[in-house]
């Protein structure tokens, strides 16, 4: 599967390669959407930057091995970790989007974008907004907008302000609950369990292969004995080490079969499957239809 880099998009977007874009404080830029639309369609793939879309209409998103509808006005975020596309569902869309790189946002902040968790593996990338959430947001695009192009020495600083209030904005829509803590030692194993299993993928070619497959694997990773792994997933969780593995196996499998084209042994082989055979009982047992079958659905 492709990466889109940040040269591909601007030539995409028939536009100049901007000269910063590989500075080392990052790159960060921002566009009303109807400026891009266009009738070539956007393509699945992995980008190798961030990007946060604000937007009107009814659209779809095909984010890894799921598809979101959202009928209404979002603020959608995305990451390089995870392939995407979209489809404009009606001739009303109408937003903003800006892109930018990790080290335009680490360069200025202290917080790690992957712990976010809109920017986290498996976390919520779409935020569902409402009339006053819409109005608050619309202005800091414009802020952006308005910033990008002036002369202000220090409009960078100021747009990353900006940034980090879109990313608040979007967090505050969310009970205080829902946000991410660690309340015991089941918890915090478990979650960097989680981060060691999702950091293996996305699988980019057919040569890549997976490391850590079991839950001994991870345990010894992490310097623990598989029963206390165990026990503290399943106590955090209410499921198993391998149940999660399985889980996170089989949507990659999905992305694979359905967004490249790939055959089913280098698919196999690429998820760490001694023998194509082996994974196709693997995937009929968790789906209830073949690879072969689910490719063609």
């Amino acid at each position: 599967m492709e990466t889109e880099s940040l040269e591909s998009f601007y030539e995409l977007k028939a536009q100049k390669v901007p000269d910063n874009i590989n500075s080392a404080v990052g790159h960060f830029n921002v566009f009303r959407l109807e400026d891009c639309l266009h009738d070539r369609p956007v393509r699945y793939a992995r980008r190798d930057y961030y990007k946060i879309t604000f937007i009107r209409g009814r659209n779809r998103y095909h984010y890894a091995d799921k598809s979101l509808e959202v009928n209404g006005t979002a603020l959608v975020f995305f990451n390089p970790q995870v392939p995407y596309t979209w489809e404009n569902l009606d001739d009303d869309t109408t937003g903003y989007f800006c892109i930018f790189t990790p080290a335009f946002y680490s360069e200025k902040s202290r917080t790690i974008l992957t712990e976010l968790p809109m920017f986290s593996i498996g976390g919520k990338p779409s935020y569902v907004l409402d009339n006053e959430q819409e109005a608050a947001i619309a202005t800091v695009f414009e802020k952006m907008l308005g910033e990008i192009n002036s002369d202000y020495a220090f409009k960078y600083d100021l747009l990353h302000s900006y940034l980090n209030e879109l990313i608040h904005l979007a967090l505050k829509t969310e009970p205080q609950a829902n946000l991410y803590s660690h309340p015991d030692a089941n918890s915090r194993i478990t979650a960097v369990f989680k981060e060691l299993l999702d950091r293996q993928f996305p699988i980019e070619t057919p040569v890549q292969k997976l490391a850590l497959r079991s839950a001994a694997d991870f345990a010894d990773n992490l310097s623990v004995h598989v029963n206390h792994l165990n026990r503290a997933v399943k106590a955090s969780t209410g499921k198993t080490t391998t149940a999660h593995i399985s889980e996170r196996l089989v949507a990659e499998a999905k992305a694979l079969l359905k967004h490249t084209d790939w055959n089913i042994a280098e698919i196999s082989d690429s998820l760490g499957f001694e023998e194509a055979a082996h994974f196709t009982n693997f995937f009929k047992k968790q789906t209830t239809v073949t690879p072969g079958k689910y490719r063609v659905v």
